[in-house]
């Protein structure tokens, strides 16, 4: 993912790090989050209740997934605002957007109905936004539409929730979260591609401009195609090349890179050694936007 994957997004060890920093990303896991409730959920609300609350834990439970489902189109907004942050290819906001419809279709008025449980002050009294609003506007009394908007609740035997003429099926729920979950992970896996490609072109430019060869017949040095969402320098083994010539040509390329910006990063961290020595050791480094 641009500016590092999810796993380098949560290292403790870049005291610089900020969420802000990749919203796309944000996006993908808050959407894995709530996917995972969602289905805990749903398997929570098919036992039987839990005698250690007051009320049904399934009852409980239905607002917990109302709300969730929720949260899984918050997810698909920011990434969608993030992709246009970025510039995205637009097919991917288009196709991200086709999966939120998806979402949608297949839970009528999961907005509302949300809306209804997070502002219940309103919604009881018929003064909502959206439909009940609509409703006032048309003459309706207050009293009227809060009645029809109101009766939330779970039926155990259909496996559907239920709140005015809003009616969602939990195990559809289920399916439709994992779903959109991975709509946005797909969409932000277009954009580590085209942010690696970036990178990958920047770094071979760099190593043209030095005079450097690589990835050729009987260079020394291999730039990966990138095909892992990351770009990968390394000599390759048994070259008859002496140990000096690939000391100096180590330092070279160290150069070069950072006088384009980027630098290498080693991910065997049990060995403290410069770069130009793991280099020479034939060892893979990650290429990486910025100074070491």
């Amino acid at each position: 993912m641009r500016g590092g994957t999810k796993a380098d997004m949560t290292d403790s060890s870049s005291s610089d790090w900020s969420p802000a920093d990749n919203p796309y990303a944000i996006a993908v896991s808050q959407a894995q989050l709530w996917r995972d409730v969602v289905v805990l959920t749903v398997h929570r609300m098919r036992d039987k209740d839990d005698d250690r609350v007051m009320w049904s834990s399934r009852q409980l439970d239905a607002h917990v997934l109302v709300v969730t489902l929720q949260q899984l189109l918050t997810a698909e907004q920011l990434e969608q605002a993030a992709l246009t942050a970025l510039a995205t290819d637009p097919a991917v906001g288009a196709t991200l957007a086709a999966a939120r419809q998806r979402f949608e279709d297949a839970l009528p008025g999961i907005k509302y109905m949300r809306n209804a449980l997070m502002h219940f002050d309103a919604w009881s009294q018929g003064m909502g936004h959206g439909p009940q609003k609509q409703r006032q506007q048309a003459g309706d009394t207050l009293r009227e539409i809060a009645r029809d908007f109101s009766h939330f609740g779970y039926d155990p035997t259909a496996g559907t929730v239920e709140l005015g003429p809003y009616t969602i099926e939990i195990d559809v729920a289920a399916r439709a979260a994992v779903e959109l979950a991975r709509a946005i992970n797909l969409a932000a896996h277009e954009v580590d591609k085209a942010s690696v490609a970036q990178l990958r072109a920047k770094t071979i430019e760099a190593l043209t401009d030095a005079g450097i060869p690589h990835n050729a017949t009987g260079q020394v040095l291999r730039v990966s195609p990138g095909n892992d969402l990351r770009v990968w320098l390394s000599f390759w083994p048994d070259t008859g090349v002496e140990e000096q010539n690939l000391r100096t040509l180590a330092e070279q390329i160290e150069s070069a890179l950072a006088d384009a910006g980027l630098h290498l990063e080693s991910i065997n961290l049990a060995e403290h050694l410069e770069t130009t020595e793991r280099l020479v050791r034939r060892e893979s480094l990650r290429v990486a936007e910025g100074t070491s």
